[in-house]
């Protein structure tokens, strides 16, 4: 049986995949909490992020380039850094992703079937563990379909919401201006509640193993997926802020279809509602494809048990890894509320982004250590700026990975 995975993903593919993880339920989930947080300054938080995640996005890129195996920062951590600190991104990735598989289930399930969200949720993981295991190509071609229903729901948003014009009462772009509402901290706070919108790039990372010429594609891909991913949610935040206003859209449980029906359009509600569906099953697709290649990465290593790093002969995927995470999700998902996940994850991945930096720095080029310390400053920043809660179970569970390895180790000191 084969341990390598197969090289079929070129640049359009990557940049399709890294799209399906980011305009997803992000942009219709975390505008909200963000806007309670920062208030008017939620544009800036927005640009804080943005900011963070391409100083993330570069050194990610250069370090896939040079190591184009599947395990983003795990592999980086690992090889610039020692056992220790890859095991620790690896740990903060697979722990803090699996948290938001099962929220954004239970989000398919809130829009398809509130009544049922539960159920629906499961049945998700379910169907998109199959597409996952009949090979990468087929989760590519459906993450085509679900990104171009997204992008068309999100340029409805955005032209209804603008299109309405200031003449009819509902659009006032004096909401954009940053007024007294917005502090340093909250604007710190949604950016790191935002990062949650940001993080799918790193996808293209993960699947390093199985895309084509990864020395030019990967450079190519992230920072491609990053800039696209940005002008649509700047479009989108200034088309629903200036609707809605920040305090409103703090309150609104769906900002979007808030937004559209106080534009005067809400015969448009049922269609963003289908299309914040489409997007959580985008993001949970490729949020199985990136924890499952991670936890194949982790168990080569003998981090995780190593029958899960074994490789389909006829599919090419880590076939047990993929139907070992889609069952935990699917348990989570069937027996939790996780919809408060975000800063949570957004703590765990922010650790993961900081490793990945950490690397980074590591490499010698004058350029490359800069990009990487301003990203590792900004993924501390935002990780301790995020709520309490958030922070104190992020940190928990950091430091429950780190006791765990270095319990592995006392036991087995040579491995």
């Amino acid at each position: 049986m084969t341990q390598e995975l197969r090289r079929s993903l070129g640049v359009f593919d990557a940049v399709v995949i890294g799209l399906g993880s980011m305009v997803g339920a992000g942009i219709f989930a975390a505008l909200g909490p963000a806007a309670r947080s920062a208030g008017s300054g939620l544009l800036l938080g927005l640009g804080v992020a943005a900011a963070v995640a391409y100083c993330n996005a570069m050194s990610s890129a250069r370090l896939a380039a040079r190591y184009p195996a599947s395990g983003g920062a795990y592999v980086y951590g690992r090889e610039r850094l020692g056992p220790f600190w890859g095991y620790l991104a690896g740990w903060a990735f697979i722990v803090g992703k699996t948290a938001s598989c099962a929220a954004m289930a239970l989000t398919v399930g809130a829009y398809v079937w509130p009544g049922q969200a539960h159920a629906v949720a499961v049945g998700a993981v379910v169907a998109l563990t199959a597409v996952n295991y009949g090979g990468v190509q087929k989760s590519a071609g459906l993450t085509r379909v679900i990104v171009a229903v997204v992008l068309a729901v999100l340029a409805a948003v955005v032209t209804v919401c603008l299109g309405s014009g200031p003449a009819s009462g509902a659009v006032d772009f004096g909401r954009l201006d940053v007024g007294a509402d917005a502090s340093a901290g909250g604007v710190l706070q949604a950016a790191g509640l935002l990062f949650f919108a940001f993080a799918g790039y790193a996808r293209i990372a993960t699947l390093g193993e199985e895309v084509r010429d990864p020395a030019r594609t990967i450079p190519r891909a992230v920072p491609l997926a990053l800039g696209i991913a940005l002008a649509v949610y700047a479009a989108v935040a200034v088309s629903v802020l200036s609707v809605l206003g920040a305090g409103e859209l703090g309150q609104a449980a769906a900002p979007l279809a808030e937004a559209v029906r106080a534009a005067g359009a809400g015969w448009m509600t049922p269609v963003v509602r289908t299309g914040a569906a489409v997007a959580a099953l985008g993001s949970l697709l490729a949020l199985i494809l990136g924890v499952s290649r991670t936890t194949l990465a982790m168990a080569r290593d003998g981090h995780l048990p190593r029958p899960l790093a074994a490789v389909h002969p006829r599919f090419q995927v880590p076939h047990r890894a993929e139907l070992a995470v889609g069952a935990v999700v699917a348990a989570v998902a069937a027996t939790a509320d996780l919809r408060g996940a975000i800063g949570f994850s957004s703590f765990g991945v922010l650790v993961y982004y900081a490793i990945a930096n950490a690397s980074a720095w590591t490499l010698n080029s004058l350029p490359v250590r800069a990009t990487a310390a301003l990203g590792l400053l900004g993924c501390l920043v935002l990780a301790f700026a995020l709520p309490p809660a958030s922070v104190a179970a992020g940190a928990g569970v950091v430091a429950a990975g780190a006791a765990l390895y270095a319990l592995r180790h006392r036991r087995a000191p040579g491995r």
